[in-house]
């Protein structure tokens, strides 16, 4: 049939995107399966175009325009976007084309569309997805060491390639925006010493430790007896190794273990950037399960992602589609509680709050070093994880970057202290240490 030959596909893709330029009259380009490029505004920069790599996908977006459908041909490379995400996104915000696209004539669009609308292309089938119940609100339904596993469990190479030295999956601390990632890292892991008020011959708890950074820094720099717990083996595994090659088996202890089965007391206990895998219903278990594990003034120091306040419990519990495919593709378990709640439950479980300190930004320009360190090295994450978990990856990493630059997402350090007894509650005055 003439109507839906390839010529016939293409003209009408070209009328569509000629349409959509003229109405939005954007910065970037659309370049079509033949390689024709239309650019979707007067003054486009020509390093920046999305590209559409077979018919079907036209189609296929037309008949469910979704997020999650969208994602699967990106992950495929049906579609392509060109040019640096976090400066396209930048780039296409300028003239406000998403509030120009509600005028478009749907019934025009349909005419244009026609023969693509029934055009049908290759599946888009996505191989690394949490096939159980990824919201995990459940707590009999929860499985944290598979939730854990299937984000960190992919590679220890592959993330080894954009965490920088000490491969530390947190938001580093920057004293100059210009300062460097591992120059960022380092001074988070001094920081975060610096406000637990580490001693020598303290004993350290690390819940969610990672590859071991925070628990060698504070052995290494502070004399602590450290001990740090994860889910995941190959977090393990490379922790070990650290500790042996640092010299600091007799100062440094790792293991496979969740937090709730940790016996024993301590002085200091860190968690960083662990909290979001809890899961709201379960923080007073968290903060209580903490707090046993505390001497009395012992300090807590809580570093999470957070999200802004919701007015009830139905706000709180709704999922956006975005949210929903974060869980399911990349972070499964996760849920991010605002820091106000975050410190009620501290202060009901047994602690006095001392400080609450946002590092958004920190974490925007951090991602954005993730990102780009994960995009220069592009040939070596295809050959550690493939084309499809590269591509979910570098799109959640500036996503990630974008949220923390706009204020969509949040994080915050919490410190706090076990308040078994009444009296002083054993910290500096002021936070004067902190700086010096």
């Amino acid at each position: 049939m003439m109507f839906f030959s390839d010529q016939n596909r293409l003209a009408a893709a070209r009328r569509l995107f000629v349409h959509i330029g003229e109405l939005i009259d954007a910065r970037f380009s659309v370049r079509l399966w033949d390689g024709t490029m239309i650019p979707l505004g007067k003054d486009v920069a020509a390093d920046f175009f999305i590209a559409v790599n077979e018919p079907g996908v036209i189609g296929s977006l037309l008949r469910r325009p979704t997020y999650e459908n969208l994602l699967h041909h990106y992950a495929n490379d049906h579609l392509e976007i060109h040019g640096d995400l976090i400066d396209f996104v930048a780039l296409a915000r300028e003239k406000r084309p998403k509030d120009k696209l509600k005028k478009l004539n749907r019934l025009l669009l349909f005419r244009l569309a026609l023969p693509l609308l029934l055009t049908f292309g290759r599946k888009a089938a996505v191989h690394h997805e949490y096939r159980n119940d990824e919201v995990g609100r459940r707590e009999s339904r929860r499985d944290n060491k598979e939730f854990i596993q299937f984000h960190y469990d992919i590679s220890n190479d592959f993330y080894g390639l954009f965490l920088g030295e000490e491969r530390l999956y947190s938001c580093g601390y920057f004293r100059h925006p210009d300062n460097s990632l591992d120059q960022a890292q380092q001074d988070k892991l001094e920081m975060i010493c610096r406000k637990l008020r580490l001693q020598e011959g303290e004993k350290l708890l690390d819940i969610g430790c990672g590859w071991g950074g925070l628990i060698c820094y504070a052995a290494k720099n502070y004399g602590v007896k450290a001990h740090g717990i994860t889910l995941s083996q190959k977090q393990l595994e490379y922790a070990q190794e650290k500790i042996k090659r640092l010299g600091l088996t007799d100062r440094v202890t790792v293991e496979l273990r969740d937090y709730a089965t940790v016996q024993g007391t301590y002085d200091k206990i860190s968690s960083i950037g662990m909290f979001e895998h809890i899961g709201i219903a379960n923080m007073p278990k968290y903060f209580r399960k903490i707090n046993s594990l505390l001497r009395d003034r012992g300090i807590l120091l809580n570093h999470g992602i957070s999200r802004q306040a919701k007015p009830n419990r139905r706000a709180v519990r709704k999922i956006s589609p975005e949210r929903r495919l974060l869980l399911k593709y990349i972070f499964p378990g996760s849920e991010l509680d605002s820091v106000g709640h975050t410190t009620d439950m501290l202060e009901l479980c047994g602690f006095e709050v001392h400080d609450v300190e946002a590092w958004r930004e920190h974490y925007a320009l951090t991602a954005r070093h993730w990102y780009r360190g994960l995009m220069a090295r592009k040939e070596k994450a295809l050959d550690f994880v493939g084309l499809e978990k590269f591509k979910m990856w570098s799109l959640y990493l500036a996503g990630v970057s974008i949220g923390f630059a706009d204020g969509s997402m949040h994080i915050c350090q919490v410190v706090a202290t076990k308040h078994a007894s009444k009296g002083p509650s054993g910290l500096p005055l002021t936070r004067e240490d902190l700086y010096r």
